[in-house]
């Protein structure tokens, strides 16, 4: 009750707000206004134009769809004047009267030089490359916002082989992404786990369907052609959502253009590690209708490519008693990954003018994700002495889907409003195997016994890398081989005999409907007041580690079973073809290289027909199916006020603060033991959690130039928990080796941050950039995730669970420049070059009781890699384009052990790729184009503890390649 009555006391703050400015206004109604759109002759709408009028103070800022709205100070004829990155400062007379004057599109041109001979005639009048003014509309707005941010144009997008979403902001700098197979699929700013960097779509943040329950989006669903601008706001202002730690990656979807556009693209590619073939194409149409009033947009993109990888993957005996077996390995896993990955992406767009006082728009969007992953994995076990072979066939689907409807309202000439209506969705599911009611990932499991024992054992019987055993036994992982000491025993499909078979659903739903409504008011030319309110409903539906296990009779020595069936009795098929298996380490793999079950075989395993037949029995944990389930309804409620205010010609200031109010609810079930003997209860179980953030912020801006400019922030942020994290339940996979508990943690609090940013910024003449700053976080209730094992019954569990940390920092600093070296002279004033670096340094003491005694250990923030940079070498001439790029990510901590320490830290190794890319010109509608992608071969690499040879994981996933063509019709 008392939280309604909160929420119906904001609400009614919010009308007598608006209702204030309604009135205030009224008298300025009949005011002049001066509204237009503002183009380039060649580059469509450009946002962030600076417009004044001559002899006045009277200035403002294009948005992004280049449209401005600017007060007249008198009536009759004035000088509007216009200044853009790139394109020469223009003029424009204008007679004004009463009410409002809509002036429709005002075009202007491209800088141009001219160079002249000895005797002063001119030679030559050079434009500016169209290339670099795609890069002078992302500057704009960098230079205008009132946050501290970067920005990337389409266009510029287009200049990298960045296919999705997640791979576009990768050269951004500050910006780190997660590899998922060799494709980005998660980014962070400055370092801060990828949860603490919100993804929105149009300003609202996006629902998510990511498997583990995280908020953190997951963007490979998105293709980069559907992408007009990303804004990557590193402090953000009251008028963003304030969940936002790391900073958000805001993705403007493309909207109706300033005239008629109609572009196509196509491509065919391939790829090195599954040695096949890939293609991608992309449509944009566009036009205006109705003397410009009504503007349509449909995009649409497709990416389709067969891809591979190899994983060798190591586990160790973490729970043993000993600090030294601790280290000794309990399975080694060499597995390949070959299949399809499908990107679809389409995306619609209505905009309609009613004059130049109103305008509503409509978006919609369909991406859907399809990763098709046959999975073939051989097991080394030696705490069961045996092989083990999995074959599975996922068919990964993810989709994102919705629409949003808005408008913009001229009230009167000091009176703004705008509001939005949207609606999206994300789903995450697997629709397999068609045999069985239950739907999921299909996972057969082969197993064959070691009866001779194996070779390289330690002075204690345990299997250890060399550098960890107590007497050198072991060598290294890039030189492992096969340890069974008798040759007759090599893993054989006539003795891996099927023992289990699982069926592990992983279903994920998300949807949010949001209402935000934006009232703007300038008082005068020097301070504009802006106030808003957003609601937001989500609804969730989460299914992870609910397991099917299905177990033969006659590995349980069920008298009468029927006998197990051998790998070889079944249907099989060849293994799939690509580089050699594990060619990325040294050493014969093959001998652990099986004939899969085919497609059809693995289905018909799971049907009632075969499971009767050969003995198979439901063996399923009711305990753990039921607590894996659950359902979430979170609903938030923000309010913000702001205040811009320019003190003078230099120094701007934008302060106000943000409340948002956050309501949780998830339904689950939990499991107790109850009664003698215990057995197993079943009960419902319900988390709730509501609390408040408010949120005061400050921006300060002074121009120290027309190019140059230092900005200073002070926000106040913060983090929801993660679903997943507060889940009522917990879950038991029983599929993985070792077993794994995953428990939620109903108790977590969310986490705050004080930030703390100072920027300097200065703008080339010729398109380019050179900025640097410093920033500085202070964190309480940091959420971290902690495993450690658990012996239940004798057998070993790794258990996984969240848990708040005490108050952390991170510091650090950054520096990029953007240059073209058009001051040298001839072929070589083409050149360009683009590098930025970000140092980042946190601490968190992690606490933990060893003897009785209680430590704190120090660490880095989970997925914070210290060092980042890219590094950009450029060629652009009037029809040639060329880029090569390398993106570094410095080693991160992954996964913290609270209850071992540091040494049973997982760490990401520091990785670095290279990519290149050219396109020509062949006529001003037709260019060509080449794209590859990771020349450098680069792999992903885990590892435990302070030493990179103690593998936990390698993965390696090739480069790829694709020639192409994109013809703008119109």
């Amino acid at each position: 009750m008392n939280n309604s009555i909160g929420f119906s006391k904001h609400k009614s703050r919010i009308i007598q707000v608006s209702a204030f400015f309604l009135l205030a206004s009224f008298g300025a109604i009949h005011a002049q206004t001066i509204k237009g759109t503002v183009v380039g002759k060649t580059n469509g709408a450009l946002p962030g134009a600076n417009i004044s009028i001559v002899d006045a103070e009277n200035k403002t800022v294009s948005s992004l769809d280049g449209d401005f709205n600017i007060l007249s100070p008198k009536l009759g004829e004035v000088s509007l004047k216009v200044e853009y990155i790139g394109y020469e400062t223009q003029f424009f007379p204008v007679v004004i009267k009463e009410g409002t004057n809509d002036i429709g599109y005002i075009t202007i041109s491209p800088e141009e030089k001219s160079t002249k001979d000895k005797i002063g005639n001119i030679q030559e009048v050079v434009f500016t490359r169209s290339n670099a003014l795609t890069q002078a509309k992302a500057y704009e707005i960098k230079k205008n916002n009132n946050a501290i941010m970067e920005v990337i144009a389409a266009d510029a997008i287009g200049k990298l082989p960045d296919r999705n979403a997640a791979e576009a902001v990768q050269r951004v700098q500050g910006v780190a992404v997660a590899r998922y197979h060799g494709e980005a699929d998660q980014a962070t700013v400055r370092g801060t786990p990828f949860a603490w960097t919100s993804a929105l779509f149009n300003g609202n943040r996006l629902p998510s369907a990511n498997v583990l329950g995280n908020r953190s989006f997951v963007l490979d669903v998105v293709p980069s052609e559907l992408i007009q601008f990303v804004q990557v706001s590193k402090a953000i202002t009251p008028d963003m959502d304030g969940d936002a730690i790391g900073g958000s990656i805001n993705f403007i979807t493309r909207t109706a253009p300033a005239k008629k556009t109609l572009s196509v693209s196509g491509a065919g590619g391939y790829n090195t590690f599954s040695q096949d073939g890939t293609y991608n194409g992309s449509i944009v149409y566009g036009d205006r209708f109705f003397k410009n009033k009504l503007g349509v947009l449909l995009s649409g993109a497709i990416w389709d490519r067969q891809w591979g990888a190899d994983s060798f993957d190591v586990t160790y005996n973490t729970g043993a008693a000993s600090d030294l077996q601790k280290k000794s390995i309990s399975t080694i896993m060499m597995k390949r990954y070959m299949g399809t990955r499908r990107t679809i992406g389409l995306n619609g767009g209505l905009e309609y003018k009613f004059n130049a006082n109103n305008k509503v728009y409509f978006r919609g969007m369909f991406n859907k994700f399809d990763d098709i992953r046959p999975v073939y994995e051989s097991y080394v076990d030696y705490t069961n002495n045996r092989y083990q072979y999995n074959f599975r066939y996922s068919h990964y689907q993810t989709e994102l889907y919705g629409m949003e409807l808005g408008g913009e309202h001229s009230l009167s000439s000091k009176l703004s409003l705008d509001w939005m209506l949207s609606d999206y969705q994300a789903k995450y599911f697997l629709d397999t195997p068609p045999t069985n009611e239950i739907k999921g990932l299909p996972i057969s499991t082969f197993r064959q016994k070691i009866n001779s024992g194996f070779n390289n054992l330690s002075s204690d019987g345990k299997r250890y890398w060399g550098f960890d055993s107590p007497n050198g036994i072991g060598g290294e992982y890039l030189d492992y081989g096969s340890d069974v000491k008798a040759p007759n025993e090599q893993m054989n499909p006539n003795k891996l005999l099927l023992s289990q078979l699982v069926i592990s659903k992983l279903d994920n739903n998300e949807r949010d409907k949001i209402a935000r409504v934006n009232l703007k008011y300038d008082i005068n030319s020097n301070i504009t007041l802006k106030v808003g309110a957003k609601y937001r409903d989500k609804d969730r539906t989460s299914t992870f580690g609910y397991n099917a296990v299905f177990l033969p009779g006659a590995s349980l020595g069920i008298p009468n079973s029927p006998a197990l069936l051998s790998l070889s009795q079944l249907t099989t098929t060849d293994p799939p073809k690509g580089t050699g298996f594990l060619n990325g380490m040294n050493g014969n793999y093959n001998a652990y290289v099986m004939n899969p079950p085919t497609k059809d075989q693995l289905f018909q395993m799971f049907s009632p027909e075969f499971m009767q037949q050969f003995g198979f029995k439901d063996f399923s944990s009711a305990e753990s199916n039921a607590t894996s389930v659950y359902t979430g309804e979170e609903s938030v409620f923000a309010t913000y006020a702001m205040a811009e205010i320019k003190a003078s010609e230099k120094f701007k200031i934008v302060g106000g603060f943000r409340n948002e109010t956050t309501r949780l609810t998830l339904n689950g079930a939990k499991a107790t033991k109850e009664g003698t003997p215990a057995t197993t209860v079943i009960s419902p179980s319900v988390v709730e959690s509501n609390y408040n953030a408010f949120l005061p912020m400050l921006h300060l801006r002074y121009n120290l130039s027309p190019k140059a400019s230092l900005r200073f922030a002070y926000t106040r942020s913060f983090i929801r928990p993660n679903f997943g994290d507060m889940s009522p339940g917990s879950s038991i996979d029983n599929t993985s080796n070792p077993f794994t508990i995953t428990r939620g943690n109903p108790d977590l609090k969310p986490t705050f941050s004080h930030n703390f940013d100072m920027m300097g910024e200065y703008y080339f003449n010729n398109i380019g950039i050179l900025s640097g700053g410093v920033f500085y976080k202070k964190i309480s209730n940091i959420v971290f995730s902690d495993t450690s094992m658990l012996n239940i019954g004798g057998t070993d569990y790794m258990v996984t669970q969240s848990k708040n940390l005490q108050d952390s920092n991170l510091f650090g600093f950054e520096a990029g420049i953007n240059k073209r070296l058009d001051f040298l002279p001839g072929f070589w004033n083409g050149f360009g070059v683009e590098f930025n670096y970000t140092f980042i340094n946190s601490k968190v003491e992690v606490p933990r009781t060893a003897d009785g005694i209680q430590y704190f250990d120090k660490t880095t923030l989970p997925n914070q890699s210290k060092n980042l940079f890219n590094a950009i070498l450029y060629y652009e001439s009037k029809k040639l384009m060329i880029r090569l790029a390398g993106n570094y990510r410095g080693k991160s901590v992954e996964t913290i052990n609270q209850k071992l320490g540091p040494d049973y830290y997982i760490w990401s190794d520091k990785n670095f790729t290279v990519d290149f890319s050219a396109s020509y010109d062949i006529s001003k509608k037709v260019k060509i184009f080449i794209e590859l992608n990771n020349l450098s071969n680069e792999s992903l690499r885990l590892y435990m503890g302070d030493n990179k040879k103690r593998v936990t994981s390698n993965e390696w996933y090739g480069s790829r390649g694709q020639m192409g063509v994109r013809w703008q019709i119109f």
